[in-house]
């Protein structure tokens, strides 16, 4: 994952509104209207995390008829999922060497 897509990603996931519109689409993907009326939130305010959360490639999109429905881009999860393991594994790798490294 290149680090401009990652800083992307991060930064959009860095607001509570937005963690609050990713947790509405893990179970179902909705319009803006629904979600304006599931976060009491107003559809202007919507409007503009949901571009950031696209912008980040954290949403998909697609219209019907005369709206747009937005749900999760798993692909994108998945990706910052593999990025934070690889963090994780890599602490625990320079740990064990520093660890054996230490005279003892």
């Amino acid at each position: 994952m290149a680090q401009t897509s990652l800083v992307k990603a991060f930064h959009a996931l860095s607001d509570p509104l937005r963690i609050q519109i990713v947790e509405t689409l893990r179970h179902q993907e909705c319009c803006v209207q629904d979600l304006c009326k599931q976060l009491k939130i107003g559809q202007s305010k919507i409007s503009f995390h949901l571009r950031v959360l696209k912008e980040a490639d954290i949403l998909r999109s697609r219209a019907q008829g005369r709206w747009m429905y937005y749900s999760l881009n798993l692909v994108q999860i998945v990706a910052l999922e593999q990025q934070l393991a690889n963090y994780r594994y890599d602490a625990i790798l320079e740990r064990s060497v520093a660890h054996k490294s230490v005279p003892g």
